[in-house]
């Protein structure tokens, strides 16, 4: 049963309802949300409900209809997020793992570690101790695969799983294995599954060759029920008629967990399909599933396999297969995860200037911060001007770039723009800052822009009939554009990337709007300044890291997002909490929810009022009203994402 404790208990009502459970065989874990804390009671319920209910500090009672009682929904309505070593599984990210069948040398898993990192892994693969069908084939290195497992992984920054057959491998495993996997022959090994769950470290629990998913559930309930609390199921496919493939890949079996455990799923296409040409598809497949992650198996030379060659991804067959997943992952609202590279030879560690964060790495003795554009774009002149020119500026192709560029490790931080005050918000960052949730906002600077008609040397506006600039650029000097309607505009990934486009193209006709800065670093004239519509043109940055990289000790803004129910009067009551809680909106933007149409997710701003005091006081505000919002909405019956996307400091420069 669940037993949801009043939100103000005693802490000595709370430690009667405990020994009441507990004298009546019952194990009881305690669960702190944001807005209720609960008391899952497991075991042989001997008791009346109703007992339970009428307790002081009580407020209601759940009863679990479902066999597997820890793994039910009803016992954790929200999904469980796995961390391991800062790789989530369960998040709104896709993490994918990747590695040989068995570990067979040290050069092999190190050149494994090496392809699977380069390519976007953020956990590697190996079998140490191999449970086959044939007890002539090949059965791992054991004790000495699993340390070679771990050197490769930390070589690279990498996480580890690998499978334990028995319970007698845990001491030769425990000081070197991240995660443990146990493999679809031991799913049902009762008493396997009791030693690994009290270890209390994380484990994925891969199907039964046959099993039905209320066994595999109630499999993971055994591990729940030992001591962790973290398990990830893997579909890998079912033994069925059908011998077209190795298994029968039961993709079906995503959405039905959803319903019915809080757990995070991931898939095997590698055992599912037995072949590496079906691998990629069927991984793409499982994404579009909506499963939270895959492993997949890859090995450097798959025809020298020691152990399942012929569904081994070659490496460029995997890095294939990575780009795909990274097309692909957006259209279901889902971002990749990325791991953080090793820290750099050398890199001293230095605080940020303007928002006194905690040290992040740095390099040459700098903190770098990544941008969208070239040398001269806005964003350049951004972080010079937010870091007083103490920090290094990392160019990239794009926003997206800049993201993963912050993610992987290459950057400490990023500069995003995210509204003009002339041409209005940035869309694409409002979407990318709900996509990626290992992203936060750290700090925030307001930025003049002034615009500038920048042309080969020797051009007259008279003779020009190409504009090159951002988007936004055309769309901030719309009343100069005016002028000259016969121009056509082409559109540039930055403003300057426009003038570097103009530059190398040496044509008299064409023009570049962007900062006059650029006219020094690429070579043109000046043709005309002070082109942008309205002389008071402002663009607002926001600075972001790593969640929970950097922390900002007096805040003064936050950015939150949520969503609410479409049916009268749900933002009017969710705005009013602001109000309540002292908190001012100063920007509401409403962006569509990929995949559920007509429904928004909303975007707020806040200005924390004067004397909040310090982060932990100032973010103890402002989750207190998401979660007063987020219960309102639950009380309907209505789930809603609310989630904090920054405290941090906003200044004009």
């Amino acid at each position: 049963m669940v037993i949801v404790l009043e939100k103000n208990i005693r802490d000595d009502d709370k430690n009667r309802i405990r020994a009441f459970l507990e004298k009546n065989s019952l194990r009881v874990n305690e669960i702190a949300g944001d807005e209720e804390t609960i008391f899952g009671a497991v075991g042989r319920v001997g008791i009346d409900p109703r007992e339970v209910e009428i307790l002081p500090g009580v407020q209601r009672v759940i009863p679990i209809s479902k066999p597997y009682k820890m793994a039910s929904r009803e016992f954790k309505r929200d999904n469980t997020v796995v961390d391991v070593r800062g790789v989530k599984f369960g998040g709104t990210s896709v993490s994918v793992i990747a590695g040989p069948c068995a570990v067979e040398n040290r050069e092999q898993m190190m050149e494994s570690a090496r392809c699977a990192a380069e390519s976007g892994a953020v956990m590697l693969r190996g079998g140490a101790y191999k449970p086959r069908t044939s007890p002539y084939a090949f059965q791992g290195m054991g004790e000495e695969g699993v340390k070679l497992l771990r050197e490769a992984g930390d070589a690279y920054g990498l996480p580890v799983v690998t499978e334990i057959v028995s319970a007698e491998h845990i001491p030769a495993m425990i000081d070197y294995v991240d995660l443990y996997q146990i493999g679809a022959r031991n799913m049902q090994n009762f008493e396997l599954l009791k030693k690994v769950g009290a270890l209390g470290k994380p484990v994925i629990l891969k199907r039964g060759l046959s099993a039905t998913i209320e066994e595999w559930l109630m499999a993971a309930e055994y591990l729940l029920a030992s001591g962790t609390e973290d398990v990830i199921l893997c579909e890998r496919g079912i033994r069925t008629y059908e011998k077209a493939t190795r298994n029968t890949l039961d993709l079906s079996a995503i959405p039905v967990l959803r319903a019915l455990t809080h757990l995070p799923i991931i898939v095997d296409p590698s055992h599912a399909v037995g072949a590496r040409d079906k691998v990629s598809p069927m991984a793409l497949a499982a994404i579009a599933a909506g499963a939270d992650g895959i492993i997949v198996e890859m090995h450097p030379c798959p025809e020298c396999a020691l152990s399942d060659g012929a569904q081994s991804l070659y490496p460029e067959q995997f890095e294939k297969m990575m780009r795909d997943i990274e097309v692909l992952a957006p259209v279901v609202g889902r971002s990749v995860s990325r791991r953080r590279l090793p820290t750099m030879p050398g890199a001293a560690p230095v605080g940020s200037p303007v928002s006194g964060s905690k040290p992040a790495a740095a390099r040459d003795g700098k903190t770098v911060c990544a941008y969208s554009g070239g040398r001269g774009a806005y964003a350049e002149q951004a972080i010079l001007r937010y870091y007083d020119d103490g920090a290094l500026a990392l160019p990239t192709a794009n926003f997206r770039e800049v993201i993963n560029a912050v993610i992987d490790g290459r950057a400490d931080f990023g500069m995003l723009p995210i509204e003009n005050s002339l041409a209005g918000s940035v869309y694409e960052n409002y979407d990318n800052l709900a996509l990626y949730d290992d992203i936060e906002i750290v700090g925030s600077v307001t930025l003049r822009i002034e615009h500038s008609l920048l042309a080969c040397k020797g051009a007259s506006i008279d003779g020009l009939t190409h504009a090159y600039s951002h988007p936004q650029g055309f769309a901030q000097c719309v009343d100069f554009l005016d002028k000259y309607p016969s121009w056509k505009h082409i559109e540039t990934d930055s403003t300057s990337g426009a003038a570097s486009l103009v530059a190398a193209s040496g044509d008299l006709t064409k023009a570049a709007i962007a900062s006059e800065v650029n006219a020094g670093i690429y070579g043109l004239e000046v043709l005309r300044s002070g082109i942008e519509t309205n002389p008071r043109n402002y663009t607002r940055f926001v600075v972001v890291s790593r969640a929970g990289a950097v922390s900002c000790p007096n805040p003064n803004h936050a950015t939150v997002i949520f969503t609410t129910e479409n049916e009268p009067g749900s933002l009017h009551g969710a705005l009013g909490l602001f109000v309540k809680h002292g908190l001012n909106l100063t920007k509401l933007e409403s962006r569509p929810i990929q995949g559920e149409p007509w429904r928004y997710r909303f975007y707020a701003n806040v200005a924390l009022p004067e004397g909040v005091g310090d982060s932990v006081v100032a973010g103890e505000r402002v989750r207190a009203a998401l979660a007063e919002m987020e219960k309102i909405s639950q009380d309907r019956g209505v789930v809603q994402g609310v989630r904090v996307l920054g405290l941090y400091n906003a200044k004009e420069v």
